[in-house]
């Protein structure tokens, strides 16, 4: 590559690293599996495939923080397995637990979800460190996945098992697909310091949250992954309205 007259030498690192990588396989194994079960009519083992590959996700790249083993090559090796965990698996889900009985427009709406799932992993990797670590610029695609995840662990839990006919679910679907590729805001939670002190209520706080998760996890997990999808939009309409008002304010002080 010429540049300036001069020729640059760009070495190429050979190998990869082992344990960050390996857990990201781990992700994608579990996205393949959700898959399979899907096909098989496995409806609740899909679901659980996909919230486990949720775990390794959120694992991969700590570890390889904490290891200081970050690489371009795991970067776009996650993205890709996220994509099949979380874009795939969850679109294959939908369809065959509740969409398949709308045939093409079942379908459409899944591939949908594929497609922009795909978008938005392709616009977080280009605007990483171009817009506040504190925010997701729109629904991040684990948690559009888990939403649908949990809502089939969730209407199992209340014994409706195998195929599930509702036209809501295709509108579920549709609605966390715009969510994606929304400029939306979310919360990231990266500037959240679990190991730094806290006050006595607040920890008490999070151990009756964790409590409560463990009496009844089909119904909170749920109700946790709902509340944060719905989160964005009410966050961007308190925004409108709050700087609505603000400028509302500020137009009557300067007539006066």
């Amino acid at each position: 590559m010429k540049k300036d007259g001069r020729v640059r030498n760009i070495r190429i690192k050979k190998g990869i690293y082992v344990l960050p990588n390996l857990i990201t396989t781990a992700s994608l194994f579990m996205g393949f599996y959700s898959i399979i079960a899907s096909i098989q009519e496995m409806f609740f083992i899909a679901a659980i495939a996909i919230l486990v590959s949720m775990v390794f996700d959120a694992l991969d790249g700590r570890i390889a923080r904490i290891t200081n083993t970050t690489s371009k090559f795991g970067e776009e090796y996650d993205s890709l397995s996220d994509l099949i965990a979380f874009g795939v698996a969850p679109a294959l889900l939908a369809f065959m637990w509740a969409m398949s009985f709308y045939g093409k427009l079942g379908w459409m709406a899944g591939f949908m979800f594929v497609a922009c799932g795909a978008l938005r992993l392709a616009r977080y990797n280009i605007q990483i460190g171009l817009i506040d670590s504190k925010v997701f610029n729109g629904l991040p695609i684990p948690a559009a996945a888990a939403v649908i995840a949990t809502t089939v662990i969730f209407f199992d839990y209340f014994g409706i098992e195998g195929t599930f006919h509702n036209p809501l679910v295709m509108v579920l679907v549709i609605a966390l697909a715009l969510l994606m590729v929304s400029n939306v805001k979310y919360y990231s939670g990266k500037d959240m310091r679990l190991f730094s002190r806290m006050p006595f209520m607040s920890f008490l706080l999070v151990v009756g949250i964790i409590l409560i998760i463990i009496y009844r996890p089909e119904v909170t997990i749920f109700l946790i992954m709902v509340s944060y999808a719905i989160s964005g939009p009410l966050w961007w309409i308190t925004s409108f309205i709050r700087k609505k008002n603000l400028k509302e304010s500020t137009g009557s002080k300067s007539a006066e």
